[in-house]
C-alpha cells in the first residue's frame, strides 16, 4: 500500500487529463443533431476532437516537460563512449532514465497532486482551475532549468510581447526553451564523460600502431580497459549522482 502511495503523484498528469477528457465528454455530446427543413445533419463537437488530439500527444508532452530528455541523452552518450552499443540495450537505457526522472520529478508530482487533483476530486475547484494549478509547479520546475538566453531566443522566435518576469511567458515558450536548455546541458555532461574514454582509445591506438599491430582492432583492447576504469571509479554511482544533482531545485 505504501508503494502505491509513493507512485501516486507521478500518475497525476495522465490521470488529470484523462479526467478532464471524461468530464468534458460528459458535458459535451460527441455528436450534435442540427435539424433543417427536410434533413438532419450530424456534426462532431470541436472540443471533443481537441481533447482526443491532446490525449494522443500526452506521452510526448509528459516526457518533454521533465528531465527525461537530459537523462536519456547522457546515458546514450555514455554507452557510446564505453563502446557498448550492443551490450547495453535501448530498453535498459530508457528504463534507467525513466527511473531517474521519477526520482527527480517526485516533488513536482506531489505538488500537482495536492494542489490540482485532490481539490478537483473533492469538487472544491473546477476543471479549468485544476489545470492552472497543475501547470504552476511544472512551470516553476522548467524555468529553474531553463537558461535566460534560450528563453529570450524562443520568445523572439514566437514574436511574443516583452514581459518582465520569466513566469509571464506563454507555457509553449517555456516548454520550447526548457527543451533547448535540456539538450545543451545533456551535451555538456556527455562531453565530460567522453573525455577519459577518448584518452584511453587514443593511447591504445598509439600503442598498437607503435607495435606494428595495425590489424588488431583497438576496440578489442580498449573496451576491457574502459570497463575496468568505469568499475574501479564506481562509474554508475558517479554518473547518477551527476545527473540528479545537475537538476536545479525549484
Amino acid at each position: 500500500m505504501k508503494m502505491l502511495s509513493a507512485w501516486r503523484p507521478f500518475a497525476l498528469a495522465p490521470v488529470l487529463l484523462a479526467l478532464a477528457g471524461a468530464a468534458t465528454a460528459a458535458e459535451i455530446p460527441l455528436l450534435s443533431a442540427v435539424t433543417g427543413d427536410a434533413q438532419t445533419d450530424y456534426t462532431v463537437k470541436m472540443q471533443v476532437l481537441v481533447i482526443m488530439t491532446l490525449l494522443g500527444l500526452l506521452p510526448v508532452l509528459v516526457l518533454m516537460s521533465t528531465s527525461f530528455v537530459r537523462f536519456v541523452i547522457v546515458l546514450s552518450l555514455l554507452r557510446q563512449a564505453l563502446g557498448l552499443q550492443q551490450g547495453l540495450p535501448n530498453r535498459i537505457v530508457t528504463g534507467v532514465a525513466l527511473i531517474l526522472t521519477i526520482l527527480v520529478m517526485r516533488p513536482v508530482g506531489e505538488q500537482m497532486w495536492e494542489r490540482a487533483f485532490l481539490p478537483y476530486d473533492e469538487d472544491r475547484i473546477g476543471l479549468q482551475q485544476a489545470l492552472v494549478e497543475a501547470k504552476e509547479p511544472l512551470s516553476r520546475f522548467m524555468l529553474a532549468q531553463t537558461s535566460k538566453a534560450a528563453l529570450q531566443q524562443v520568445s523572439q522566435l514566437a514574436r511574443e510581447p516583452a514581459v518582465t518576469e520569466p513566469s509571464q511567458h506563454a507555457f509553449a515558450v517555456q516548454l520550447a526553451a526548457f527543451v533547448l536548455s535540456e539538450l545543451k546541458t545533456a551535451f555538456q555532461i556527455g562531453c565530460m564523460l567522453f573525455i577519459p574514454f577518448m584518452v584511453i582509445d587514443l593511447v591504445v591506438s598509439s600503442v598498437l600502431m607503435a607495435m606494428g599491430m595495425m590489424m588488431l582492432s583497438p576496440l578489442v583492447i580498449s573496451l576491457p580497459l574502459k570497463l575496468l576504469l568505469f568499475v574501479l571509479v564506481d562509474g554508475w554511482t558517479l554518473t547518477v549522482n551527476t545527473l540528479v544533482t545537475s537538476v536545479r531545485a525549484f
